[in-house]
């Protein structure tokens, strides 16, 4: 039987845009949080492999290589963990009033392999640095970017996801390679002021660079054939094209593009600097979670359009 690709991205390499239209292209793409809620409710999280999506890329984040030993788990009696209230798939309130998402759902894998009680409280994203500032959470689970300035007040685990930058073309205009080289004089839009305009412009010095002011305009300039190829935010592709507001137009050309120079070091969970107990415990449970094929469960739950 066919198993999902699994691809590692451990070397080092958030979201470019933080809030980049995801909540809305979710429910542009006909995904409300009873869908969500539901389409995750159908794979349980076990001990088995995932099931068979063929073609379906997972990603994994842990080199096979470095396996962390097992650190004194001891200490830990408790685990208060905060997310944000609005940005589906990763964090929402499902429909019985309860934190629900993928990074809650990890939260409870990690809880499950530590063996320690936990908590998953909801806040504003713009509150989370105050909260564990003054102790009222241990770990921030919340798509948080681990950006040099996040970094001089909060200690991070290793990266548990990223948000690649790839390429869309109109559906009979697909290139498999993209090379600097096949762009030459090609029309190439991007959001204005973008990390991936800073790519586009420093690797694919010969493509015709067309900027727009938001990521709905840059869409709606593909799927009008006024640009040859779109270059942003896979994640926020992905739903678009599998959602309706595309009317099946586009896909994906080419593979991802992930270089943290550009589009960051990645996505983790953020503890109080100094706390080395918990982030150790963090990262060690969140390797198990992959090698036990866990990870992959969890992210064919929350995604099964591929932004990989």
């Amino acid at each position: 039987m066919m198993q999902p690709q699994i691809v590692s991205f451990f070397n080092p390499s958030r979201c470019g845009a933080r809030r980049a239209a995801a909540c809305g292209l979710l429910l542009a793409a006909g995904f409300t949080i009873a869908t969500l809620a539901a389409a995750a409710a159908q794979v349980p999280l076990s001990d088995k492999a995932p099931a068979a999506v063929p073609g379906h890329v997972v990603p994994g984040f842990w080199d096979p290589r470095r396996r962390p030993e097992r650190p004194d788990l001891t200490r830990l009696t408790l685990i208060r963990f905060m997310t944000e209230t609005d940005y589906p798939p990763f964090n929402f309130t499902g429909p019985d009033g309860n934190p629900a998402g993928f990074n809650v759902d990890l939260a409870r894998l990690i809880c499950d392999e530590i063996k320690v009680a936990c908590t998953v409280q909801m806040r504003r994203f713009d509150t989370l640095l105050d909260a564990i500032a003054t102790n009222r959470g241990d770990a921030v689970v919340a798509s948080m970017a681990m950006t040099p300035s996040l970094r001089q007040q909060l200690d991070f685990t290793d990266p548990y996801y990223r948000t690649p930058a790839r390429f869309v073309a109109r559906r009979d205009d697909v290139i498999a390679d993209m090379r600097p080289e096949r762009l030459e004089g090609r029309k190439v839009g991007v959001v204005a002021g973008s990390a991936h305009e800073a790519y586009l412009k420093a690797m694919f010095t010969d493509a015709e660079l067309h900027p727009y002011p938001t990521g709905d305009a840059l869409r709606r300039a593909l799927q009008n054939s006024e640009i040859d190829f779109a270059f942003g935010d896979a994640i926020s592709f992905a739903f678009w094209i599998n959602g309706t507001d595309s009317a099946n137009c586009c896909a994906f050309s080419g593979g991802p593009f992930i270089e943290s120079r550009y589009f960051g070091e990645g996505v983790g969970i953020a503890v109080k600097k100094g706390n080395d107990v918990l982030r150790r415990a963090l990262n060690w449970a969140m390797f198990r979670i992959w090698e036990k094929g866990r990870y992959a469960d969890l992210w064919l739950r929350y995604f099964p359009v591929n932004p990989f």
